[in-house]
């Protein structure tokens, strides 16, 4: 494969990456598709990005960028489907995937990068009809996020483990956005660790960016209060901001409860703006109102709708600090983002954060999901602004190497990686005297199963 013109069929069934971010099932996933394909494209790759149709408006083929297009593939209804109900129409939507390439020229692809569970099993039957490498990006684990339920928090069930399962040892590659993302592949899903790959996610830089070269306080300052300007925000109140979903794994509750901790303690309330929408039913929404309400801090909670990438990164200038209270994250596009843009970001030490987060330079980790913990690292980190100045210049300079061009130039070796490795099954069963079997046995016998 070279790298000059690689054909990458990118599959993301469960989520378009032109939905806003922060509402229902589009999140960081969206952002990560959308940016690393921009970034393969400006590598001379051409991307083909194929997602569900959920209305009959959208049109067939959506011109993206140049060398990026997005496919918006029939399968089953257009709207009600939970993503849960989505692995009853991967048959449709592999066999509109299949389709698309039977009406072109013989190897229109040289890769498939599958995007979550559900997308890797239509990529393992893609890439094995047209012999391609298989790359998948699991994005979140069904076995770590049940490790880590919030309270009263369903499980993934057991379909979904297996799927995860089957799609680890079908795939030529796995990308992994942290190291302990990797491990997590190996020790739970057994997965060959020569076929696992660390890729960090990138990081738009021209949208995301502290707003002022000088990194010192008085810079710094400067640039929040432009944003808050532009915001129309008071200049001078302590503002906390979380983006993203309004659902019990990105943990808001916690935040809530930490602004009623403080005003128990006596200490100063800041603002609390939620970027965000809920994901499914609107009652994840209504029960956060409803918390604030009983706690006696509503007045200090506002919850906004999710807001265009370009707003996203002022609102990220114009806090004081970022809250990403998770209980679980692969990665922490949240926490990344906002670092660039200069400001410290207060994560809970779990998953991806703790290697997007450096702790004690770029913010601070916390151990837990404690409100008391909590709400005790947000009100002196509010106190003392000497230390939000050196930890944002801090995280100015942390977010700066997670550019997306360093991402695309490791995927695209890991492209190459993959198809050597498919290469050699090829070989190996070629060297097995077997009668007539299907092509996916011998990858099958490859990834460790019984034939």
């Amino acid at each position: 494969m070279t790298r000059e013109g690689t054909r990458v069929a990118m599959l993301s069934v469960h989520t378009s990456p032109l939905d806003q971010p922060g509402v229902g099932d589009a999140g960081g996933m969206n952002v990560y598709v959308t940016g690393l394909a921009q970034a393969l494209a400006a590598r001379g790759a051409e991307v083909e990005i194929f997602t569900r149709a959920t209305s009959s408006e959208l049109a067939e083929i959506v011109p993206v960028s140049d060398g990026v297009v997005v496919h918006h593939v029939p399968a089953g209804p257009y709207e009600g489907l939970d993503k849960t109900e989505l692995p009853g129409q991967l048959c449709a939507f592999t066999a509109g995937v299949l389709r698309t390439e039977a009406a072109r020229a013989p190897r229109s692809y040289d890769v498939v990068h599958s995007h979550y569970w559900l997308s890797g099993h239509v990529g393992w039957l893609a890439a094995d009809r047209w012999d391609v490498p298989l790359v998948h990006t699991m994005h979140t684990l069904a076995k770590v996020k049940n490790a880590a339920l919030a309270p009263g928090d369903a499980p993934e069930p057991a379909g979904r483990v297996i799927g995860e399962e089957q799609v680890v040892a079908a795939a030529h590659a796995l990308v992994a956005s942290t190291a302990e993302e990797a491990s997590d592949l190996v020790d739970l899903y057994d997965a060959d660790p020569a076929a696992v790959h660390v890729v960090a996610p990138g990081v738009d830089l021209d949208l995301f960016h502290p707003g002022t070269t000088d990194l010192g306080p008085a810079g710094l300052a400067s640039a929040q209060a432009t944003a808050r300007t532009e915001l129309g925000l008071a200049a001078d109140e302590p503002l906390v901001l979380f983006a993203g979903r309004i659902q019990p794994l990105k943990a808001p509750d916690v935040l809530v409860r930490a602004l009623a901790e403080l005003g128990e303690r006596g200490r100063p309330v800041p603002r609390l703006v939620l970027l965000g929408g809920p994901s499914g039913a609107r009652h994840g929404l209504d029960e956060l109102h409803a918390l604030a309400a009983r706690l006696g801090v509503a007045d200090r909670v506002h919850v906004h709708p999710p807001v265009e990438r370009g707003l996203l990164a002022r609102w990220f200038r114009a806090a004081d600090v970022v809250a990403v209270p998770s209980r679980s994250e692969s990665f922490g596009l949240v926490a990344a983002e906002a670092q660039a843009c200069g400001t410290p970001v207060v994560a809970a030490g779990v998953g991806g954060l703790r290697t997007v987060v450096a702790d004690g330079v770029s913010g601070q980790l916390v151990r837990g999901h404690d409100p008391h913990r909590w709400a005790r690292v947000l009100g002196d980190l509010l106190a003392d602004p000497a230390r939000r100045a050196s930890l944002g210049a801090g995280a100015a300079r942390n977010g700066r190497r997670l550019g997306w061009d360093a991402a695309a130039a490791s995927m695209l070796k890991v492209y190459d990686l993959a198809a050597g490795r498919l290469a050699d099954e090829r070989s190996r069963s070629r060297d097995v005297p077997t009668g007539p079997r299907s092509r996916s046995l011998p990858r099958a016998d490859a990834a460790g199963w019984q034939a």
